[in-house]
């Protein structure tokens, strides 16, 4: 019986296979640079969160990040946690 795959299609295969790896390896180092930044800040002082929130958000374009915003707040005055619910908290 021949085989399946050509030597081209193996060739190919094995090649695909490769680069998944080295990328694969290459994640691994930026995953490992990123704790090493969001550790460091940490140590400022910063909060590691709130720098992921922020850099979230600076992905977003304009009208997206509006709109995320605009729910949440939306969100946060359903739930008796908006802004006028954070002032009367600390007046009453």
């Amino acid at each position: 019986m021949s085989e399946p795959t050509s030597g081209f299609a193996r060739d190919q295969l094995r090649a695909f296979i490769e680069r998944i790896e080295r990328l694969e390896e290459d994640k691994a180092t930026v995953a490992e640079d990123l704790r090493e930044v969001y550790a460091e800040a940490k140590g400022l002082g910063f909060d590691t969160k709130t720098l992921r929130t922020v850099v979230r958000l600076r992905k977003q374009n304009n009208a997206e990040r509006q709109e995320q915003m605009a729910l949440l707040d939306l969100y946060l005055h359903a739930l008796g946690m908006g802004e006028d619910a954070v002032t009367d908290g600390e007046n009453g």
